[in-house]
């Protein structure tokens, strides 16, 4: 964004940005940014909070007033990542016990995560396999777990793509089963604290490294902090 900003001004067009990263706009220079210490995936901050967004973006349009740039102006609330408390959410009751309950917790979340496709009209999933495709990469991993190559097992598109599917399918689907939106943090700590989908994707995570997946591919299946 911060070298869109720059294309655009030279063509005459004024620019503000809002940054999450702090050090990309000091070394990037966009000519104007308002740095806000939200966690990544929320940079008006508080989600269904009208009053506190409309403050973030009148705090960014006021560094248009600034006679020279470039200007870099921080947000006087941060907002903190609680990776320790997972999102109070009830996983469904084993439906199939003849499935690995990966499987089985996997295909019952699907009433959940439909309801909230059907709510948004737009889902994030989809990245390398769409939601009718996900009980069956959560059976390969088994499969990896179990020690198959997984380069072998036939999974439908790249790990770090599926893994980012997994996660937010499961994500999307634990809107439907709360009332509020999750603090930040809470759905990623349910996920991999909590589920049975999480702890495996992170359970073939770690077969894959141990087997000998290049780096780039088992890494970022999962965030760097996640065993």
């Amino acid at each position: 964004m911060s070298t869109l900003a720059h294309v655009f001004e030279a063509e005459g067009l004024a620019t503000v940005s809002l940054i999450s990263v702090r050090g990309v706009a000091e070394k990037m220079s966009p000519p104007r940014a308002l740095y806000c210490d939200f966690p990544l995936g929320r940079p008006l901050g508080e989600p269904q909070d009208a009053q506190f967004q409309h403050d973030v973006l009148r705090t960014a349009f006021v560094t248009l007033d600034e006679p020279a740039g470039p200007v870099l102006v921080d947000y006087p609330v941060v907002i903190e990542i609680d990776d320790a408390t997972p999102l109070s959410c009830a996983v469904p009751p084993r439906y199939d016990m003849s499935l690995h309950p990966a499987v089985d917790e996997i295909t019952a979340l699907r009433g959940a995560y439909n309801r909230t496709l059907s709510r948004n009209g737009v889902t994030s999933v989809g990245r390398s396999c769409d939601a009718d495709g996900l009980p069956d990469v959560m059976a390969k991993l088994v499969e990896i777990i179990a020690g198959a190559d997984w380069k072998e097992v036939g999974l439908p598109g790249n790990p770090v793509g599926l893994a980012h599917d997994l996660r937010t399918y499961y994500e999307e689907a634990a809107l439907a089963l709360n009332d509020e939106p999750p603090a930040p943090g809470a759905a990623e700590s349910w996920f991999y604290d909590v589920t049975q989908g999480g702890r495996t994707l992170l359970e073939a995570r770690r077969a894959m490294r141990d087997g000998g997946a290049p780096f780039p591919v088992w890494f970022y299946m999962a965030r760097a902090t996640r065993q």
